[in-house]
């Protein structure tokens, strides 16, 4: 099953009175419960490609489907109800909101979007990446490594379907990125999620099962590197 199908895809900018192109051409599928790594020189259109693949934009032409659904189609509103039933997200920055702890970071998304028991859920979560003891800390009180760790937490607990991770080892140093990244594939593997993410680290993008290479806003190649999973359809 292709989780996600991307068809002619584009993004132009206005730019000083000139036309700048971010992406041209772009054309892939994506089966579920594979991960792949989106990778290319700083400038290529890595992110802006992985803000469309989540409807965190908008294409200039071309169009995205996520699980059959054209989200292209869809406005804000219904790009964001996508994003709440089927996508979690993981960034470098980890976007942690300063005044939550880090049970109530991990509960938030999951109480907004009405799932049963998110306090279980996100105290299950926080154990599974090895934090049970750092439930009522602050982002402040916790390393890189740690708020990366909730960050994670935080995206599997509502159990997506589709994974995207912005750099996600980009603020860490070599040894705990080693570490956030057996994190994410030990749960990307657990729970069949969809992963796919942007990366400049060669030893995260080698340990995915597909590489997308982009330059100047073109694949220029696109290599498996394993066996595409078998993922049963309606699993997640």
């Amino acid at each position: 099953m292709h989780i996600i199908e991307v068809s002619n895809l584009a993004k132009r900018v206005a730019l000083a009175g000139n036309e700048l192109t971010i992406l041209s051409d772009i054309v892939f599928t994506i089966t579920q419960g594979t991960s792949v790594a989106i990778i290319g020189a700083s400038g290529s259109g890595k992110s802006t490609l992985l803000a469309l693949l989540a409807g965190l934009d908008v294409p200039t032409t071309g169009q995205v489907y996520l699980a059959g659904q054209d989200i292209t189609a869809l406005d804000e509103d219904g790009r964001a109800a996508v994003r709440a039933e089927r996508i979690g997200f993981v960034f470098q920055s980890f976007q942690l909101l300063p005044s939550l702890t880090s049970l109530e970071n991990v509960m938030l998304p999951l109480e907004l979007h009405g799932r049963a028991d998110p306090e279980a859920r996100a105290w299950d979560y926080l154990q599974r990446v090895g934090l049970e003891h750092r439930l009522e800390h602050y982002p402040k009180q916790l390393s890189g490594g740690e708020q990366q760790r909730v960050a994670i937490a935080r995206a599997f607990a509502s159990e997506p379907q589709i994974l995207f991770a912005d750099e996600p080892t980009g603020n860490l140093d070599s040894k705990t990125g080693a570490n956030i990244i057996e994190l994410l594939f030990e749960l990307n593997q657990q729970q069949g999620t969809t992963l796919v993410l942007v990366t400049h680290e060669q030893r995260l993008a080698d340990r995915c099962d597909r590489q997308i290479t982009l330059e100047a806003g073109r694949i220029i190649a696109d290599v498996q590197l394993s066996p595409v999973a078998v993922v049963a359809e309606g699993t997640q």
